[in-house]
């Protein structure tokens, strides 16, 4: 299904600034060259511009890339900026980001592990 990235076993979210002029050739070698990471796996890169209104969504679907694009048109993305060159999101702190939040919430509830636990 032509941009069904729900299908993602990981999301990468890069941190910092991104030409946001770079097509899907542009941000594969991003992610291969900067980021050490296989633009053809099964996982969601994300990139952002300076403006943090608009963002840029690269897929691998198995026979070709899934480019998607959102403009923003009142607020700004919380993108970081001064974090490690890549980042890896649970699907959570993905819908805040996309919700316009912070991907730290500290008021939210933290899953624990069992061995936490005992």
């Amino acid at each position: 299904m032509l941009g069904d990235i729900s299908q993602a076993e990981n999301i990468y979210l890069a941190c910092g600034y991104t030409d946001m002029r770079k097509s899907i050739d542009g941000l594969a070698a991003l992610v291969q060259q900067n980021f050490r990471l296989d633009p053809f796996s099964n996982n969601l890169f994300l990139f952002c511009g300076h403006k943090c209104d608009r963002l840029k969504a690269l897929y691998w679907e198995g026979d070709g890339f899934v480019l998607l694009y959102k403009r923003l048109e009142k607020g700004k993305f919380q993108w970081p900026r001064n974090e490690e060159e890549v980042r890896k999101l649970t699907t959570q702190e993905f819908r805040w980001l996309l919700e316009g939040l912070s991907l730290n919430q500290p008021k939210a509830v933290q899953k624990i592990s069992v061995k936490n636990v005992i």
